[in-house]
Parts: C-alpha cells; structure tokens; sequence
C-alpha cells in the first residue's frame, strides 16, 4: 500500500510539473509564432506590391544563404529535419541563435517568391526557444529532448491552426511506426496553449470544411485506396526531387552562399517558363483546389521542382505548405482523371500526402478532421495509411528513425535514420499474397529476359 501512494505521489508530481512547463512553453511559442506570421504576412504583402518581385530571387536566396552560412548553419532548409537532427544526435540541444536567423531567412526567402513552407521555421523557432530554456532550468537530457518535442508540437499547432494534430505530428515525425507516449500529455497541452496564445493575438487560420455527403459504396473506397496508392507515388516523386536537387547543388561547389544566386536565377527561368503561381507559398492555388477549381495535370509536379530547387540552392523556410500544394493538386487531377469531386481529393491528397511523404499518418489523418471536418476524415485517413505504407522507406525528413518494417516481406535494419538505411532487402521464402506476387513477376521477368536474349 505504501509502494503505491509513493508511486501516485511522484505520478501526480511528475503531471504537474510538465503541466506547467508545457503550458509556459506553448504560451511563448505561441507568441513568438504570432510574431513571425504577421512579420511574414507583412513582408510578402510589401513585395506583392511590386508585380516582378520574383526577379529578386537570385538576391534573396544569396541573403537567406549568405545569413544561415554565417550566423547560424543549422537554420539552412526546411527547419524541422534539423529539430529532428537534433533530437537524435544532440538531445534536443539548439542553439538560440537559430531562432532570429531562421526567422529573417525565412522571411526573405518566401516574400521574394522562393517555394517553401511557414511550419519548419515555426517548428524550429519553438524547439530553440525551448531548448533554451532547458539549458536556463539546467534540465537532463531526458527532460530537455522532451520540452523541445513539445516546441516541435507548438510551432506546428500554432502555426496551421490545428491543435490536436500539432500535438500528435510533434511526438510522431521523430520515429516511422512509434509515437513517445511519454512526452503525449506535454505535447497536447503546449500545442493548445501555443493555438490559443497565437489566436489571441490576431492570427488568422485557414479551415475550409468540405461539402461531401457520406454515402458509403464499395467502388467509391476503392477508388479512395488506389488515390492512397498514387499519393504514395508523388510522396516518392517529391523525395526523390529532394535528393536530386541537393545532390546537384553540391556537385557546384565553390563558396556557399553563391549557390543562392545560382538557385535564384533558375527559379526566375523557371516562373517565365511556366507560371509565378508555384512560387513562395501558393496559398491562393490551394484554397482554389479545395473550392473545386480544376489543377492542371503537371501542377504538382512542377510545384515540387520549384521547392526542390528553392530548399537546395540556398532557400530557408518548411515542406509541409508545398506539401499541401502538391497534395491538394494530384488530389483535383485524380479526381479529374475518374470523373470524381475535385474539391474532395484535394483535401484527401493534401493530407494524404503528408503521411506518406512525412511517415506522419496519425497526424494526417487528425489534421483532415480538423480543417475539413469529420464526414471526410474515414477516406482521408484510409487514403493517409495507404500513402505512408506505400512511400516505403523514404521521408523528406532524413533523420526520421526507422522503428518498424512497412511489410513482413522487406527486410531492412530498425533503428537507423532513414538517411542511413541500406538497400532493403526482399526475402523470397515468405508465404504472404506479397511474395506470391513478387515471384511471379520475377519469374515472368525472368522469361521476358531470357526470350529477348535469344
């Protein structure tokens, strides 16, 4: 009996002292979110003014480099790889320095026209600030990764609006397969302090509910899970433009921040020849695909050669808004293909495409409720759990651990950051419908082979 008031005792203890850290920390993440939305909505505002503004990219993405090479170097790319870097490697330790560096980059970056997120540098923002205070209170390193995961949950909540979803997306982008249990109860509580701090203090939040009339048929789930399939293509398409773009910038070579004019100049190239509508944020482009506006076909596609290039050559600011823009557009041109409603594979594809592309599938599936309501949210989250089994061991976020194994048929090492993994391998001995249908196309490869030797 004794043991048991001890234990209750130092539970009781342990809920209120992380009550009270993850309130205080969502409170000032929330402001400092706050802060940089409205510098941000400002600044682009400022530049819309101008109708070339766009030719200014070769001298932003110079500046954004040129800042974060200098000052601050962890604050280069989408920021929250870089809080997931340093959850693993350092226990969550960031220098503040970061903070005021990736806000300004990030800032300059977007208000010239340069395709990336506002959420990485929220993220990033939010977990230095609570880093910092960690190192003030002198915190473990157990108790410093989990206030900074809790800066991860606020930046995100803070910044879309979503609350619940932040809440899960900070405790489920660190590992693929796991959730910290542990750090669940901070996360929620600083990513509805950080939602309701940010709203108090003026900004604006996008919901946009879908019209859709839940009429359950076996060919219309169908159609949802093969969408699920083809999101989990683009997550792959999306990664893999990443990787190519980051390869080729340092193929370059020569003095960093150079790269910027260089990565300027093909963003300039590439808005003459195609359209200034896939540049800096493309709020405007999602917000007509959700209301029913018909995407063009290679909208997706060119959206991600556009962020792919700004986050490579120089650009500071997140993935997951290009993400919405590349999810919401395959989404329209899905539904256009099979003669569906736009507007709601928009919204399935602008989530589903997350939990594929960012092995986020709880968060994702959460985050559908959220901002378009729960009569879509049972497709959506089919859609989500397709996609992220389907983008395989792939992330657009390198230092995601790897905890499970997508299927029984894959082997591949747990454990590793994703940007470590060897080549998976497949195992022919299993006796799954997989590897039924992995020996046929072996064996008729096989033949395929042999008769074209002949």
């Amino acid at each position: 009996m004794k043991s048991r008031i001890t234990e209750s005792t130092l539970l009781f203890i342990s809920v209120v002292k992380w009550v009270v850290l993850a309130s205080g920390a969502g409170a000032l993440v929330g402001a400092a979110t706050a802060i940089f939305l409205k510098l941000l909505l400002g600044a682009t505002g400022a530049a819309g003014n101008f109708p070339y503004y766009w030719l200014l990219l070769p001298a932003a993405l110079f500046a954004s480099s040129l800042l974060t090479w200098y000052f601050a170097r962890d604050a280069r790319g989408h920021g929250t790889e870089k809080v997931i870097e340093a959850v693993h490697k350092r226990s969550g330790r960031i220098p503040l320095k970061v903070v005021p560096v990736k806000l300004l980059a990030t800032i300059i970056t977007l208000a010239c026209g340069g395709s990336a997120g506002k959420e990485g540098p929220c993220a990033q923002i939010g977990a230095g600030l609570t880093s910092a205070i960690s190192g003030l209170l002198r915190f473990n390193e157990r108790d410093r990764r989990k206030l900074v995961i809790c800066g991860i949950s606020a930046g995100f909540a803070a910044v879309f609006g979503t609350p619940i979803a932040g809440a899960i997306f900070g405790v489920e982008v660190l590992f693929v397969g796991a959730i910290m249990y542990e750090v669940l109860l901070p996360s929620f509580i600083a990513g509805i302090t950080a939602y309701q701090v940010a709203s108090a203090m003026g900004t604006a939040y996008f919901y946009h509910p879908i019209n859709f009339v839940p009429v359950f048929s076996e060919t219309f789930m169908v159609k949802v899970m093969f969408a699920g399939v083809f999101f989990g293509l683009v997550a792959i398409m999306l990664v893999e433009m990443l990787k190519y773009a980051e390869k080729q910038a340092k193929k370059v070579g020569g003095w960093e921040p150079a790269k910027g004019l260089l990565g300027g100049v093909i963003l300039a190239l590439l808005a003459v020849l195609t359209s200034r509508a896939y540049l800096g944020l493309g709020l405007e482009s999602i917000e007509s695909f959700l209301s029913g506006a018909p995407a063009n076909w290679y909208d997706f596609v060119v959206k991600g050669m556009f962020t792919a290039v700004t986050l490579a050559f120089g650009g500071s600011g997140g993935i997951v808004t290009p993400i919405f823009f590349i999810g919401s557009a395959a989404g329209s041109a899905y539904a256009q293909l099979l003669g569906l409603n736009p507007a709601t594979f928009a919204a399935i594809g602008m989530c589903a495409l997350i939990a594929g592309a960012a092995n986020t599938p709880i968060a994702a599936s959460i985050l559908a409720v959220e901002l378009f309501g729960p009569a879509i949210a049972p497709y959506a989250t089919v859609a989500c759990v397709v996609s992220f089994l389907m983008s395989g061991n792939l992330s657009v976020f390198p230092s995601q651990v790897l905890s499970i194994r997508k299927s029984e048929d894959i082997q591949v090492e747990l454990g590793k950051e994703m940007e470590n993994l060897k080549e998976a391998r497949y195992e022919p001995g299993g006796s799954s419908l997989a590897s039924a249908a992995i020996r046929l196309i072996q064996k008729i490869d096989d033949l395929v082979t042999t008769h074209i030797r002949r």
